[in-house]
């Protein structure tokens, strides 16, 4: 069925406008009256609805049913990834959207080679924020993920810190388990924490675990950075039942 985004503050309980790209969009699909479709707020409620008119510039709709997103996973997980090299980033925007990540939280540290000034940050952002809600269209999901850049590593252990299951992975770490620390206790809320290209600095690990974060493995073998947050993501919402 398709699915379009809309700002809350435009959704009307009874009746509803596609105008804009959303309208555009409808027209590429062919849509005709009687059609159904999905309209979303992108904070985890969407709206079926029927076509009921079609004209230029804009798309008119009538709400069948109002009701929270089925799509939605019931772990709200954030997910915390050192700025990295040309499009990895991106990369992990997209797929993390799919597993259902509700956040993506750049920021920089030690060994970082990519340092966006704050001029080409905010161009990375709204490049950011549109393959977030692309990928949300695409993967069916009733919220779009927040995309955000810190402006330290200090800020991003403080934020991620609030979750109930706040973990940084180290590739040196031996003894402690993405598994144990799953199991440990019930949660809600979850953050996962990844370095860069080069790894975290054995202080930077010190100074997560003084935050609160439990340091964790992801196992004998060294991970890209793209690959990491992503492995990390798809076993806790196995673990939470999503799949």
């Amino acid at each position: 069925m398709p699915r379009f985004f809309v700002p809350r503050a435009e959704l009307g309980e009874n009746f509803l406008v596609l105008t804009g790209e959303n309208a555009a969009h409808a027209r590429v699909l062919r849509l005709k009256n009687g059609d159904a479709v999905t309209v979303c707020d992108g904070e985890g409620e969407e709206w079926h609805c029927v076509v009921s008119d079609m004209a230029p510039g804009q798309v008119s709709l009538v709400v069948q049913e109002h009701t929270a997103a089925k799509s939605e996973a019931a772990v709200f997980c954030s997910v915390y990834m050192a700025f990295a090299k040309a499009d990895k980033f991106e990369h992990v925007i997209q797929k993390a959207t799919e597993l259902g990540a509700a956040e993506l939280v750049a920021f920089p540290s030690a060994r970082c080679v990519s340092r966006p000034d704050e001029r080409s940050l905010a161009k990375k952002l709204e490049r950011w924020q549109k393959i977030a809600a692309s990928a949300a269209e695409q993967s069916g999901r009733g919220r779009i993920p927040q995309v955000l850049a810190l402006p330290s590593y200090e800020a991003a252990l403080q934020r991620a810190a609030q979750a109930e299951l706040a973990v940084c992975f180290y590739e040196n770490e031996e003894q402690r388990t993405f598994r144990a620390a799953i199991e440990s206790a019930p949660f809600r809320t979850a953050a996962l924490l990844t370095g860069p290209e080069g790894g975290l600095e054995r202080s930077e690990v010190d100074q997560a675990q003084r935050a609160g974060l439990q340091i964790c493995t992801l196992g004998s073998r060294i991970l890209r950075c793209e690959t990491a947050p992503l492995c990390a993501l798809s076993a806790l919402m196995y673990a939470a039942g999503e799949f």
